[in-house]
This record gives C-alpha cells, structure tokens and sequence, in this order.
C-alpha cells in the first residue's frame, strides 16, 4: 500500500501542473484583465474592481487624460499616462514575460505562498479562510442531508425492486436530479422569500444582522432559517446519485450465493440484509462520503452563493473572475485541485481499511 500511495503522491505533481498550464493559458486569452479592470474603473466605463493603486495611485490616477503619442495594447487606456499604465503593470506583474509570471507562480505555490488579492487589501489565504466558513456549512449539512435521505431510500428501493413503490421514487429522483439547482432556487426564493408569494424565508447571508445578541437556541434557529432554502435547492439534486447507487450496490449483493446460504441457514430478511448484505453493498457508499463532500463543498455552491448572497467561496470564485482577481482565481483552484486529488487517494485508502481484500498493490495506477 506504501508503494502505490508514493506513486500517487507522485502523480498529482503533473496532474496539478497540467491543470495550472492549461488555466494560465486560457487566461492569457481572457480579455479584460486586472490592468483592463483599473481602466475601466478610472475613466467610468464600469468595471467590477476597485483597485488598490498604492501611495501614488491618487496622484496617478490625476493625470489619467494626459495625452500620450501612440496607441495602448490595453482597450480604452487612449489618452492616459504612459508611466501610469507602466506602474499598473508593474504592480500587477504584467511587466514580466508570461513563462516568467507562470514559473514563478508554480514556485510561490509550492511553498504555499498564495500572495495577496489585487483588489482587496487582504492575503489569498487569509480571504479563503474567512469566506471558509459559509461554504463548509452548505457542503457539510449537504452530505449529511443527502446521505441521510439516499441510503434509506436506497435500501428500501433494492428490497422492493420492480414494485411500484420502486418505479414512482426512480421517477421523482430523476425528475429532482432533472431540475437545475439555481432554477430551482430562483423558485424558491420568488415563492418563499418575499417575491411574489410568501416572506417565510431570508433573502440573503447566513445570520441575521443581530445574531449576537440573540439567545443560543434562537442563534440555531436563525442559523437553520437561513439555511433552509439554499439547502433546499441543493439538496435536490444531490440525493439522486447516491439513491441510485446504494440500490444498485444492495442488489448486487442480494443475489450473490452467501446471501442466498444465509438464507438456507433460517436468517430472517432483516437478519440477511443489515447481518450480511448491509457492509458488502455500503463500501462504495462509505468510501465514497470523502469524495462526495468535496463535491458538494466545491460544485453547486457558487450559483446558490451567489442567488442566496451567501458570502462563501463560491461567491468568493465569481467574484475574482469577474474582477480578474488572478492570485484568487489561481489560488483557489491550485487549492482546490490538491484537495480533490489528496481526497481520492484518501477514498481508495478507506476501501482498503473497509475492506482488506481490495489491494492496490497488484493492480496498476
């Protein structure tokens, strides 16, 4: 087991370089850029960042119109400041070639030195931290919620396979797996949050304003109020994979000969089912929980964050694209990417340990 951990320890260095190449790449293409976005900010053509120009930057920013001879690489810098385009450069890092920016990325982050925002005066870690928080609550309750209603759901649709209980939930998870998540929190919210129909339910943020000063069980309360629609939206597709496959994975299982001697022995259904079949059919469920939290911590959640006005980092990722917050965008995903590869081997480790016949050592990466 040693053996093949190493070697996928040694995998994820090309896999992770690959993914970073590939996004430096597509993002040289990108048009509008961290320098585009000041522009834009300084001569009102909008713009979705505020930009931190250092000391100077007022002064800078002054002589904006001063006519210059020569037309600018950077759409709507016309009549501004050579020198002033050069310093944004210089701040930004565009005044280096881009295999010298992509090199020395690769080192920074190799030693987990993310760098700072270009838009907000705060470390890329310290800011993932902070927005950390909200998406771990939307992931967590999200796993727990969806494994809590799949693996139930599962096993009684194995045991009554080809009923039409069997038949009307496949249909109502396909249909819930069918509906997109953010249309279906645009629902909601039009229904339930003071759109056309009910004020049940908050708009926007996790808390109140003054969670503080409440009680602790009403904090809770609150919590969960806030809670309920994201959740909701979330949740309903979320279910749909997991039913599927703990029904699959119980009637595998059913069919196979010790299930059937199990029964030869007198064992009552109940006594077959959670005695013998249960561990058997719930390895992949288990072993794949690590895997499936991930998911519902990194996918899904930007559309609810953003619709919900959830302050996670789903929203956290819209936001540095739409800014060209590049040290953001990079780090998050290089963060993210490491946690997901790091995630998979530790979900083949779990199969391991759940079941010791599964061994990866004969079997190739």
């Amino acid at each position: 087991m040693g053996a093949y951990i190493l070697r996928r320890l040694l995998l994820m260095i090309p896999t992770l370089f690959g993914i970073m190449a590939i996004s430096f790449i597509v993002v040289q293409f990108a048009p509008g850029g961290p320098v585009e976005q000041v522009i834009a900010q300084l001569t009102g053509q909008g713009g979705g960042a505020d930009a931190r120009l250092g000391g100077g930057g007022a002064d800078l920013g002054a002589r904006e119109f001063e006519a210059s001879e020569g037309s600018s690489r950077y759409r709507g810098a016309q009549g501004l400041d050579p020198e002033f385009i050069a310093q944004l450069e210089k701040q930004f890092g565009f005044d280096k070639p881009a295999h010298e920016r992509f090199l020395l990325m690769l080192w920074n982050y190799m030693r987990f030195d993310f760098g700072e925002s270009y838009f907000r005066d705060i470390s890329v870690v310290d800011l993932i931290v902070e927005k950390m928080p909200v998406s771990i609550s939307l992931g967590l309750w999200i796993t727990l919620i969806s494994y809590g209603i799949s693996i139930p759901l599962g096993i009684r649709k194995a045991v009554k396979d080809g009923s039409p209980f069997d038949v009307w939930t496949s249909g109502v998870v396909i249909v819930a797996y069918a509906i997109p998540s953010f249309l279906f929190a645009i629902m909601l919210m039009v229904l339930f949050a003071g759109g056309s129909f009910f004020d049940w339910f908050p708009l926007r943020g996790l808390t109140s304003d003054n969670w503080h000063e409440l009680s602790w069980p009403a904090r809770i309360v609150d919590y969960f109020w806030h809670l309920t629609l994201p959740l909701t939206a979330l949740v309903l597709s979320a279910f749909a994979t997991t039913t599927l496959l703990t029904k699959n994975s119980f009637l595998d299982e059913i069919r196979k000969q010790y299930v059937i001697t199990a029964r030869a022995k007198g064992l009552n259904e109940r006594q077959v089912l959670y005695g013998h079949v249960f561990r058997n059919a719930m390895l992949i469920i288990i072993a794949g929980f690590p895997g499936a939290f991930i998911s519902s911590f990194f996918t899904g959640a930007l559309l609810i964050e953003s619709i919900f006005s959830l302050d996670g980092l789903g929203l956290l990722g819209f936001r540095s694209v739409v800014d060209r917050d590049y040290p953001v965008v990079f780090a998050t995903l290089y963060i993210f990417s490491l946690m997901g590869l790091l995630i998979n081997l530790l979900s083949d480790i779990i199969y391991t340990l759940i079941d010791p016949r599964i061994d990866f050592e004969r079997r190739d990466v």
